[in-house]
């Protein structure tokens, strides 16, 4: 059996107001149709509903419930409750009141950029729960195709079909050596020179991995010998403790270069030290006010 729930409504409102008039004007629909509506409830589920004795429904009582119509009506206002509770929920949930928006990032926008957007987010939206998931750009990728985060933010390349990437910033990078590096005293790099030295990269699937072998590609640097760490923090500091060079984003290093424990290394015939990051969604999935929120958000301009 299935309950009709206009049915259901037309006959709690009756029975909550005591009255077929006042549920007519009530629901803006005639006496009649209020009556036909009860007594095809009643046909439905097997059951008088409604007492139908001298002076029926119109009698100075007011309408009388059976003692199935009050278990029916006890239903119904459990039922009509939870959807006014859904109703207030989704309101809530439009208005940012409340909801959770779960971010994925990869390793160094989750480090360097993030912390920044989220204050301000939540600063912005108090009531709302974020969830942060962090990871390389492969990493996010394969949770926004599995539905576990609802937005991505990675410096890497996107190549997957199933996902739309959209820049978000440009980072700008620098190759770095140890301070105590001949390296860091030269003006003259050659290709032969940085190919004979230790190069620090990312594990694959990193966007800082990319880009750097990109850079490696173009320059003609065949790298005698790569260490893979799985951090740019810790490339970072293991080229401050002379171990070798690396290319790193400058939000990274900006620190160990005040600091002195790293120099910048200028590339002749380099191209332009800068990558793209990207804002990746999972296309034909309508985005929530959540997300738009946080769109919002990342089009607000942030402090180097």
């Amino acid at each position: 059996m299935r309950l009709n729930l206009h049915l259901l409504r037309v006959f709690f409102t009756v029975a909550e107001l005591r009255s077929f008039s006042r549920a007519a004007e009530a629901l803006f629909i005639s006496q009649p149709a209020v009556s036909k509506a009860v007594r095809e409830l009643e046909c439905q589920i097997g059951l008088p509903l409604l007492e139908r004795g001298a002076g029926g429904p119109k009698s100075a009582r007011g309408v009388q419930l059976t003692p199935d119509g009050a278990a029916v009506f006890e239903h119904a206002r459990g039922i009509f409750a939870l959807e006014r509770a859904a109703i207030e929920d989704v309101q809530a949930r439009v208005g940012l009141q409340r909801g959770r928006l779960r971010v994925g990032a990869s390793t160094t926008v989750g480090a360097y950029w993030l912390p920044q957007l989220l204050a301000d987010f939540v600063h912005r939206h108090p009531a709302v729960d974020v969830q942060v998931v962090q990871g390389n750009t492969q990493m996010v990728c394969e949770a926004l195709l599995d539905c576990r985060i609802d937005i991505g933010l990675v410096e890497g390349d996107v190549h997957d079909p199933r996902l739309a990437a959209h820049t978000w910033r440009e980072e700008p990078l620098c190759v770095v050596a140890g301070v105590h590096s001949p390296l860091a005293r030269s003006r003259r790099l050659t290709a032969a020179t940085l190919s004979s030295e230790i190069w620090l990269l990312r594990e694959p699937g990193s966007g800082t991995r990319d880009v750097a072998d990109r850079l490696l590609h173009e320059l003609a640097i065949r790298p005698q010998r790569c260490i893979e760490i799985g951090s740019n923090e810790g490339i970072a500091r293991a080229v401050a403790a002379g171990l070798g060079v690396a290319l790193l984003p400058m939000r990274v290093v900006r620190e160990l270069l005040a600091l002195r424990e790293v120099a910048a290394l200028k590339l002749s015939g380099a191209p332009k030290l800068v990558r793209l990051l990207w804002r990746v969604e999972l296309k034909g999935r309508p985005p929530s006010p959540l997300v738009l929120a946080w769109r919002e958000a990342l089009a607000r301009p942030l402090a180097h």
